[in-house]
């Protein structure tokens, strides 16, 4: 059955900690949902109500132009070993760009990688987990180095013309607040 809890438990850290993918899940007041699987050792917890993410580059801005339209967001982590578990964190999204007052410090937190793109922050409201029965077993095999290696093959200069082209608008038009 499913828990809910306001704040992250030792427990439920080292749950996060332990996972190699997480997904992200936004939906605009009006527009379609936008459901985002992560990698790339790119999560981070601030503390038992705040946790982060490095948002790289990519085709879109769904979750950024989501968050600046109402706010919402979710994270979801799997469990794919042996003790199977959903766990649901639910809150209010904050993008911070790397000329935000806060870059600095929060990007400190992550690696540097390829396409760094802004930080998504969210404020927890509220944790859910739940069982995970039917959740199948997989096996890590290895981080997935396209996304970082295309980045990197494009350069400063023509990432950015890439994001000023396909960045500042949502799929269903809605603005992402991106500013390079």
């Amino acid at each position: 059955m499913a828990k809910f809890t306001e704040t992250l438990s030792e427990e439920n850290i080292t749950f996060i900690q332990d996972q190699k993918m997480f997904f992200t899940g936004t939906a605009p007041t009006s527009g379609r949902v936008n459901i985002s699987p992560k990698g790339m050792d790119t999560f981070r917890i601030i503390d038992e109500k705040t946790v982060a993410y490095l948002d790289l580059t990519g085709s879109g801005n769904e979750t950024a132009g989501h968050i600046n339209d109402n706010g919402r967001l979710t994270f979801m982590f799997c469990s794919y070993t042996q003790k199977p578990l959903i766990l649901r964190l639910y809150g209010k999204g904050e993008v911070i760009s790397t000329n935000h007052t806060k870059w600095e410090k929060l990007a400190s937190l992550f690696p540097q990688l390829p396409g760094t793109r802004q930080l998504i922050i969210m404020h927890i409201d509220s944790i859910q987990s739940s069982c995970g029965f039917a959740v199948p077993f997989y096996e890590f095999q290895s981080e997935r180095n396209v996304l970082a290696d295309w980045a990197e093959k494009k350069g400063k200069n023509e990432l950015e013309n890439y994001r000023l082209k396909n960045n500042l608008t949502t799929i269903d038009g809605k603005e992402t607040g991106y500013t390079p």
